[in-house]
């Protein structure tokens, strides 16, 4: 089959999947203006930032031949849950016979989850998907591994763009990867890259850690979220994001008993102050917040789409944990409408803020 998916964050996992699985790939193009301005022309006005963005790639995937489309659901009142059912209607009314698979978690519909997971497998025996389902679980956690090791580096290097652009390297020296030597191979190539990189030397103590939280799509995909990792190192930052593909597959994937993932602790951290589940990730976020503050970060940048539902209930509670921990937190509320240069006056008075409060920890 000719499949696609949403294009966020290191795409290259999803594709390399699908390719061992025998299937066609069509790649979506990395979300630009043109993608923005699809989306926002067929998606209703009141949809979420990432349905519509998510809609002009569908269709760009589309243009390029895509026939099935393979997507997460969602779950509580995040509007995610009903995205493939507003997509699927939206490319019919225009014409596109497209399919869609849709997996949510298979603990909440196995039933589901293993006939999405068939059309998937087609005609592959059960050990060649469980070897490709290991092979790109490798490296997803490899990537993670070199990713939270750029979003170090970055702030330090004495080149700027250096580290950006090894990071693009790196992904595609792994999408050349099809075995498990390969990929070792490529990990190991990957951190003698990053060694390369001439840094500026900073005392530990001088160091500022930035979090940044939210919900997933524009926390994880930097073509719309301005780019907030590398802009944060650029101004000479550490960022660690709440969200990593290999953390997202462990909580969701393995059964409760074996589920030991910082996740859930996370996840306890942020019961005080919001004790129930109102899906998305909400309830992530606060207890992220939490989680960062513990850890001794200096802040923590809050992404969000306009009017999401979830995360304006944790935008509502933020100022309680900064008023209990201390921890400065910047919200930005982002869709199509997000002035650039606007948000950045607002990050870097935002650093200026906790340049100041990290300067009077240390003297």
């Amino acid at each position: 089959m000719k499949v696609s998916f949403p294009y966020m964050g290191t795409t290259v996992i999803y594709k390399k999947l699908l390719e061992q699985l025998g299937h066609d790939v069509i790649m979506p193009p990395i979300p630009s203006q043109k993608t923005i301005n699809l989306g926002v022309k067929y998606s209703p006005e009141f949809a979420c930032f990432p349905l519509k963005v998510i809609m002009g790639s569908y269709m760009e995937a589309i243009e390029k031949g895509a026939e099935v489309i393979i997507t997460s659901g969602g779950h509580g009142p995040c509007r995610a849950g009903f995205y493939e059912q507003v997509h699927s209607r939206i490319l019919k009314q225009e014409g596109h016979n497209v399919e869609f698979i849709v997996f949510n978690s298979m603990f909440r519909d196995f039933k589901n989850f293993y006939k999405n997971l068939m059309r998937i497998k087609a005609d592959n025996s059960w050990i060649k998907v469980a070897k490709s389902l290991m092979l790109v679980y490798d490296m997803m956690k490899k990537l993670d591994v070199l990713e939270k090791e750029v979003q170090v580096i970055r702030a330090y290097e004495i080149k700027k763009g250096e580290t950006t652009r090894i990071w693009e390297n790196i992904q595609r020296i792994f999408d050349q990867a099809n075995n498990k030597k390969q990929i070792r191979e490529a990990f190991e190539k990957g951190k003698e890259l990053l060694s390369k990189v001439r840094k500026h030397d900073v005392k530990p103590q001088n160091r500022l850690r930035v979090g940044i939280v939210g919900e997933i799509y524009v926390v994880m995909e930097p073509s719309i979220n301005m780019k907030m990792e590398e802009l944060l190192g650029s101004l000479g930052v550490e960022v660690e994001r709440s969200q990593y593909l290999s953390q997202w597959v462990d909580y969701n994937v393995l059964p409760d008993f074996m589920n030991y993932t910082h996740e859930k602790e996370v996840l306890k951290k942020g019961e005080k102050y919001l004790p129930i589940e109102i899906g998305g990730h909400a309830k992530q976020t606060l207890g992220q917040i939490v989680d960062f503050s513990k850890r001794g970060f200096d802040g923590v940048v809050h992404l969000m789409p306009f009017g999401c539902l979830p995360e304006l209930v944790s935008q509502s509670i933020i100022p309680r944990i900064t008023e209990d921990l201390g921890i400065p937190v910047l919200t930005l509320s982002i869709d199509e409408q997000t002035g650039v240069a606007n948000n950045l006056t607002r990050v870097e008075a935002f650093l200026d803020l906790i340049r100041g409060k990290h300067s009077k920890k240390i003297s």
